[in-house]
């Protein structure tokens, strides 16, 4: 079930943003809050430490798998510092981009000015635990919403629930068994989930839904000092039935 893609991610969490940012969060000697109160003092709280956090590029599975869709209207869940809603606002998308950081979307809706796209985009301030999720999207795309905050399942089952029907659902995730090495989340594997967990959590077997990809992927990253490793990315893309 394992197949091998391209470059390393970017992102995450309980609205969250672009690639394999959970490692990148940590590892880069940045403080998650887990002491704050609630989700918009954690997430302003981790972005305040740096005037960047991530890359700026796309996450490599959202590009592999919504490259050839027909744009329309999409959903970007957890969007950060704006990586993908920009890519997707460049390959003709209109974006809807939630996070639940202000400072992230600060920051996101600045970078969109930069590429030319913020006319595109649509930015709002959203805690996934209190959002209430239409289907009124083409496409909506679930990068990395891991939080302490938020139950991975929570956050998937609200992104099926805002699909429309034709539209695609792409949720991509960490896999429990494929942190690299120098991980500090061994421990937190409840935070993840396998192709099979997400399968179930969906009920894709039962629920109107046509699976196009199912699977597990590994991709090489960069560790703390530079080092190179492997981790592994749990990605689905599946079409609501019209």
């Amino acid at each position: 079930m394992t197949e091998h893609t391209h470059d390393a991610g970017t992102h995450q969490h309980g609205v969250q943003h672009e690639g394999a940012r959970h490692e990148g969060a940590q590892q880069g000697g940045l403080n998650l809050h887990k002491d704050a109160d609630n989700a918009v003092d954690m997430w302003d709280g981790m972005y305040r430490e740096r005037a960047k956090i991530w890359s700026g590029n796309p996450n490599p599975q959202l590009v592999a798998e919504a490259k050839d869709l027909n744009p329309g209207k999409a959903l970007d869940l957890g969007c950060g510092e704006g990586g993908d809603a920009i890519w997707l606002a460049k390959q003709g998308w209109t974006v809807t981009a939630l996070d639940v950081s202000a400072v992230a979307l600060e920051r996101a809706a600045a970078h969109a000015e930069e590429a030319g796209v913020a006319d595109r985009i649509t930015w709002q301030q959203q805690d996934l635990t209190e959002w209430e999720p239409q289907p009124e999207f083409d496409l909506v795309s679930a990068q990395f919403l891991h939080s302490p905050l938020l139950p991975w399942r929570d956050s998937v089952t609200s992104a099926a629930a805002a699909v429309a029907p034709g539209g695609t659902l792409l949720v991509v995730g960490h896999h429990p068994h494929g942190l690299p090495s120098w991980s500090q989340h061994h421990h937190e594997a409840g935070l993840f989930f396998t192709p099979e967990q997400l399968a179930g959590a969906l009920r894709l077997d039962r629920e109107p839904w046509f699976v196009n990809v199912l699977t597990d992927r590994k991709r090489t990253v960069s560790g703390p000092s530079g080092e190179s490793g492997t981790t592994l990315d749990t990605v689905l893309r599946a079409t609501k039935h019209a």
